[in-house]
């Protein structure tokens, strides 16, 4: 079996928990029975358990999963909410923990970055801080910063001295599109998740950011989300309507400028992606440990017969370790 490597896995430091308490009424942490509840910027977390904070349940849940090595990454409420020296102090407070667990467990974590893209140009500051800590190897981001699109002018700095440093984006859904009409169900999970992955996706092709910074790597959650279902569509607008043409090439063209992550539960979804871009585009997702996420995403892999053992160890940790520069 290959050396997986989960590059979607979640982490609340608790560092980063005691830098939230002293968010006064920005921000709430509450002690429950069951675990921590975090609240800030109209968006909730938890409760959150030992699984979340610490590393040793987590080091023994990714043995019982097969996992050799996570990717740590926060999640909501993440840090745009905050005023940018607060939310400077938190991503800081993040990525300085990160680190710590990589050098404590070199074979074990690897670390996505948080950057305050509230504010650029301090997120330039802590992006150029962070590419020299031990353990980071990416940048993770919200698929918007607080409601404002990805592909802002005010982010291509960032974007560009992401591609010099060699570290890719990975993106994620925090608050999504459509919210209001998603409050039942779950669906602003189940559903706004993937849609807001690929509205921010589909920004960064047509507002010709992919363009303009060819060496950005860029990786999409749960599957790619709505992007891969999509893209004919997207094709089909390219080809008729105005508003699309300035792109040289259609939008299907694009879809080997991203990663994907398994994380489809649906194995004919997956073998669709997978005939859409390719075997080498897709790595291993847990979602770790939410209860949306993979329970054992390893063996959803080996589970999938139609793949070869090549083809099963290019997901499970070749592309990834690739992607990563490991």
């Amino acid at each position: 079996m290959a050396e997986a490597l989960d590059v979607h896995a979640h982490f609340y430091p608790p560092t980063f928990v005691e830098c939230l308490r002293t968010a006064q009424h920005a921000a709430k942490v509450e002690d429950t029975p069951n675990g921590v509840v975090i609240s800030a910027g109209g968006m909730r977390a938890g409760p959150l358990g030992p699984e979340y904070l610490e590393l040793a349940p987590r080091l023994q849940a990714m043995d019982a999963q097969g996992v050799a090595t996570q990717a740590l990454s926060l999640t909501m409420p993440m840090v745009y909410w905050a005023e940018p020296d607060f939310g400077e102090r938190l991503a800081r407070t993040f990525n300085d923990a990160v680190s710590e667990a990589c050098q404590a467990y070199p074979d074990r974590f690897v670390g996505l970055a948080t950057l305050p893209m509230q504010d650029p140009a301090r997120a330039l500051a802590e992006l150029h801080r962070i590419a020299a800590l031990p353990g980071i190897k990416g940048v993770y981001s919200g698929t918007n910063i607080a409601g404002r699109q990805i592909s802002e002018p005010d982010y291509l700095p960032v974007y560009e001295a992401m591609a010099g440093l060699g570290l890719p984006l990975f993106l994620h859904p925090i608050s999504v599109i459509g919210a209001e009409r998603l409050g039942a169900y779950h669906l602003a999970n189940l559903l706004g998740n993937p849609f807001d992955t690929a509205v921010a996706a589909a920004y960064l092709i047509f507002a010709g950011v992919l363009d303009r910074i060819p060496a950005l790597q860029v990786c999409l959650p749960h599957a790619g989300g709505a992007l891969p279902w999509l893209v004919g569509r997207m094709d089909r607008g390219w080809r008729v309507r105005p508003e699309c043409r300035h792109l040289s090439a259609p939008p299907s063209s694009y879809l080997d400028r991203f990663h994907y992550d398994t994380i489809s539960h649906a194995p004919e979804a997956l073998r669709y992606l997978i005939d859409l871009v390719g075997i080498e585009r897709i790595v291993l997702g847990s979602d770790y440990c939410f209860d949306m996420g993979y329970e054992q995403p390893v063996a959803f892999v080996e589970a999938l017969d139609w793949l070869s053992a090549a083809e099963r160890a290019a997901i499970l940790s070749k592309n990834a370790r690739r992607l990563l520069r490991m």
